[in-house]
């Protein structure tokens, strides 16, 4: 894909310069993982990207904030609303007045931003997922497609090649989430181990509501990870379909999420205490390390 080029927008340069900072701190305050990765990428890349993390961080907070769910189905359909206006050069909320403009430099599908919230609705009616396959429909709409809209804004080719490798990377991310946060997710009603698997372990809702790190859960934590590990596999060929100044960014997601995969197990799969994150200090040398070698992976 060409670089983008600037575009005429109805927003202000003001009314831009103020939508990107607002999206930018938000990044900063509230990302984890991502907001290393991000420093990575190109300036203006970076800031098309806090964006779609602020769109995203959205998203989640009107399911996970107090509510009830007729409540936070309409805060999905007002952010709904807002995601039409911004595709229709009507936005006026800060993150909207700069995903509109992202959008259109980038050229990306509205249909990526409805499945995101697809996503995080479907957060409110479905709390089990019966198996692998039904769980993997969810991790693409609240975690592949958002692997789309980045390679959107990294610039890429290779066509549905590249799309696959994003989509996966995505997917390992999620799944990453999944094994991390069991106790979070349960504490919300939610469980993502997929039930048939978890029926093959000998893993019950009990075990997981005692905390218990049973053998079986460990054994079905340690299938989760090794799937998780297949996807970062398929998500690393991406790499090549970008240009060489956007692949430290997925690059160092890759060595984030794969570091906290790899501290689960040092934890011997206990993921029911304290939340299992890699160190600010590892981040850095990962994102150095990715920054260093990223444009040279295959």
């Amino acid at each position: 894909m060409t670089s983008p080029q600037p575009t005429t927008s109805p927003s202000s340069a003001a009314d831009l310069d103020d939508a990107y900072e607002t999206c930018r701190l938000l990044t900063k305050k509230e990302a984890r993982n991502f907001y290393f990765a991000f420093l990575t990428l190109p300036a203006q890349r970076r800031r098309a990207i806090y964006v779609a993390y602020a769109f995203c961080r959205y998203c989640d907070d009107s399911v996970d904030a107090e509510g009830t769910t007729d409540e936070k189905l309409v805060r999905i359909a007002r952010l709904r609303r807002m995601l039409a206006e911004a595709y229709d050069g009507h936005a006026t909320e800060p993150v909207f007045v700069g995903l509109a403009d992202v959008a259109d430099r980038y050229q990306i599908p509205q249909e990526y931003f409805d499945e995101v919230l697809n996503g995080v609705e479907s957060d409110l009616v479905k709390t089990r997922y019966s198996d692998f396959e039904e769980l993997r429909g969810y991790c693409y709409q609240v975690a592949s497609v958002v692997g789309l809209i980045c390679i959107h804004i990294f610039g890429y080719h290779g066509g549905e090649t590249a799309r696959r490798h994003a989509i996966d990377l995505g997917l390992a991310m999620q799944l990453t989430n999944i094994c991390r946060d069991v106790r979070e997710d349960w504490e919300f009603g939610r469980v993502y181990l997929p039930q048939d698997e978890m029926r093959r372990y000998g893993v019950t809702e009990e075990d997981l509501a005692a905390g218990a790190v049973t053998d079986s859960f460990a054994e079905l934590l340690q299938f989760q990870i090794d799937r998780a590990r297949g996807y970062f596999a398929s998500g690393r060929l991406l790499l090549p379909y970008l240009p060489k100044s956007s692949r430290a960014c997925p690059a160092a997601l890759g060595f984030i999420y794969g570091g906290v995969l790899d501290r689960i197990e040092r934890a011997g799969y206990d993921v029911f205490g304290d939340r299992i994150t890699v160190s600010k200090g590892a981040k850095v040398a990962l994102m150095t390390k990715a920054w260093l070698i990223g444009p040279w992976l295959k």
